[in-house]
């Protein structure tokens, strides 16, 4: 909602809506002034959203440059050495909404209690959705906070979402959204995000010699065919994206 273009002034606990009124908030807002405001309801929690100008706060880099592979097995691998686990937070939480979206649809149709187990559902949905969206924020704000330069590769979600048999690991990864906190992170803190081409062979590519190989994705060492270097093929694509800096 707008208030037909003019500023709307926020602050504290309490915000004036348009047509609506005074809203009290659970969290304080800042003190400042927007020309929109979006309402959304999730489960049975209503949330409030606004867009605001901001400082930039950039930080003291220790990094100049890492290059960031993304993948199922390790959510993140950095070319620095850093491993960010894949927590498969939807995977861990299927059973649950098995049972949850069991007991939904046994209810009768317009009752009380099918409105309950409705809502239900929906906040373990929440649930794990706000899980994932966290432990990305954690991993775009490491990057973010300490590397100047981040490359990152230009991952085809939706054909690697065609693979039905990784479709629901690769949905949980949540890349799209992690691409998304990159872009106006690093605005924030005063870094650069270089996407790499999908084309580039990161995963394929010796770190030592340069040497261009095959590797299935089951294979997840890398021994290069030409100089015999050995090494995790996630550490190995990091190295080559990193690169990609300089050139």
């Amino acid at each position: 909602m707008d208030a037909s273009g003019k500023p709307i002034p926020v602050g504290g606990k309490s915000v004036k809506l348009p047509t609506i009124g005074w809203v009290r908030t659970y969290e304080g807002l800042p003190h400042t002034t927007c020309k929109s405001i979006t309402i959304s309801r999730t489960a049975d929690s209503w949330f409030i959203a606004l867009a605001y100008e901001q400082d930039r706060v950039p930080t003291v880099k220790p990094h100049d440059v890492v290059g960031v592979d993304l993948g199922v097995k390790e959510l993140a691998t950095l070319s620095t050495g850093v491993v960010f686990p894949n927590p498969k937070h939807y995977k861990t939480n299927l059973e649950k909404l098995r049972r949850l979206s069991i007991r939904f649809a046994r209810k009768s149709f317009g009752s009380n209690n099918r409105y309950k187990a409705k809502i239900q559902l929906a906040k373990h949905h929440a649930r794990v959705a706000n899980l994932r969206k966290d432990t990305i924020h954690q991993i775009t704000t490491f990057l973010c906070k300490n590397h100047a330069k981040i490359v990152v590769e230009d991952l085809n979600v939706s054909g690697m979402l065609a693979f039905h048999k990784l479709a629901q690991v690769i949905a949980d990864c949540g890349f799209h959204e992690l691409k998304r906190q990159l872009e106006y992170k690093a605005k924030k803190f005063g870094c650069e995000i270089i996407i790499a081409s999908r084309w580039f062979p990161s995963s394929k590519t010796c770190s030592n010699c340069g040497h261009i190989q095959d590797m299935p994705l089951k294979e997840r060492t890398y021994n290069c065919g030409s100089c015999g270097h050995s090494m995790d093929r996630d550490l190995n694509a990091a190295i080559n994206l990193s690169r990609l800096a300089s050139s």
